[in-house]
């Protein structure tokens, strides 16, 4: 057991550290301090109740405990953290740039029309009277999430840039979309639907049976998730590619709430909304079914139709999905209920990530990341490059790891 040394005390003593303390947090916190004789030792026991508002700054400054050190936090950590506290979020907040004038009350009258298709009930007050029920006008003045939801005109925050493309450089045709957010669900999916290959089944019955290459429905909850999760207070837009053997997504804002890839593939983890008044609209008329469950709803959709499941990844400040082509099983002439191969694991799902990241990957180091044996990373590899995923580039030391990209 350590030595208890004990502290010397004056008169002013106690008092001149409590202003210490006082004097560089804010909000200021006050610690309560009790004298305890120990030893023939006087000994100080400073207690701080945790503050409800938080960050609270040092020095003018917000740090955050990582480990055995301290780290600066960014602006969006001590935004967010500061939203979590209040237990609110950005877009409940008034805009002060946008009055009622800039949202369409014929876009509100449909979404309540659709409220009301759901929920087989009659909502009896002005739609104006609706937005101050459901928060999205406060104090008579439009937040900046009823502003994404409703607005007339162009949005210059929701802008979103959809491409097809030949290659990674040739466009052949693309939409900008800066409208308001149901719109641009509906304009999102009807330009993707638009570049798919579709291949009509034979069933016996009257009308053929359309298979696209791509579930619709994984589309569709990937688009809903992009739209009610994006950062919108980030600078850059959404952006989704269409290639020949894929569909990738991206939206600005990583994870939210602290949310690692692992946990969203494992499914540990409670579900928190960076934009709880966007989401909270969009449930109110069926898009969202379950808050938290969009992200295993769309890899089982995926392994239900016989293709691999996506991938994701946290790239630069935004979070990517990867929607493949590529098929769990090879056709077959009666039907089955279930895939012929195994669906793509985590594991090889976080093998893909690392790969993207660093093509020159050796095994020890996905071996090392992924905390398994090396034989075990070699079987992934090889399931992978079967499923034609992945290549190899070049020979075994000086090549590289390749996604590959069908034309």
């Amino acid at each position: 057991m350590a030595e208890v040394k004990g502290v010397g005390i004056g008169k002013e003593t106690i008092q001149k550290w409590v202003n210490e303390v006082k004097n560089k947090t804010s909000p200021q916190i006050i610690p309560d301090v009790e004298v305890i004789d120990m030893e023939e030792k006087t000994v100080l026991v400073f207690s701080v109740t945790e503050y409800p508002i938080k960050p609270v700054s040092f020095k003018g400054r917000f740090y955050k405990r990582n480990r055995n050190s301290n780290h600066l936090m960014s602006i969006d950590e001590i935004a967010n953290e500061h939203l979590k506290t209040l237990n609110t979020s950005w877009d409940f907040y008034i805009d002060p740039d946008h009055t009622t004038d800039a949202i369409s009350f014929d876009k509100v009258s449909r979404f309540i029309q659709k409220i009301e298709q759901r929920t087989q009930g009659e909502i009896q007050i002005t739609p104006l009277e609706f937005l101050s029920k459901m928060e999205i006008v406060r104090e008579g003045k439009l937040t900046f999430g009823g502003f994404l939801l409703f607005v007339s005109d162009y949005c210059l925050i929701s802008d979103l840039q959809i491409g097809r493309f030949k290659s990674d450089i040739t466009i052949i045709d693309s939409i900008s979309l800066n409208t308001d957010l149901f719109t641009e669900v509906d304009e999102i999916i009807a330009f993707i639907k638009k570049h798919l290959m579709v291949e009509y089944i034979i069933t016996g019955e009257p009308q053929r049976t359309e298979r696209f290459d791509y579930p619709l429905d994984a589309i569709r909850e990937i688009v809903i998730n992009m739209i009610v999760h994006r950062d919108y207070r980030d600078s850059s837009g959404s952006i989704i590619k269409i290639f020949d053997n894929r569909i990738e997504f991206y939206n600005p804002g990583k994870l939210f709430g602290g949310i690692t890839i692992q946990d969203l593939l494992s499914g540990n983890y409670s579900s928190k909304s960076r934009n709880k008044l966007i989401a909270k609209a969009f449930k109110e008329i069926g898009l969202i079914e379950r808050y938290g469950s969009g992200i295993n709803r769309i890899r089982k959709i995926c392994r239900e139709y016989g293709i691999v499941e996506p991938v994701f990844n946290e790239v630069a400040n935004g979070f990517q999905v990867i929607l493949y082509k590529g098929k769990l099983n090879e056709p077959v002439s009666e039907p089955v209920s279930e895939p012929v191969s195994e669906p793509v694991s985590e594991r090889q799902q976080e093998i893909i990530s690392l790969i993207e990241e660093n093509k020159n990957i050796s095994i020890h180091e996905l071996s090392k990341t992924c905390k398994v044996g090396r034989e075990t990373i070699k079987r992934d590899l090889n399931k992978l490059k079967n499923m034609n995923i992945i290549q190899r580039i070049g020979p075994d030391k000086t090549g590289y790891w390749q996604i590959v990209q069908n034309d």
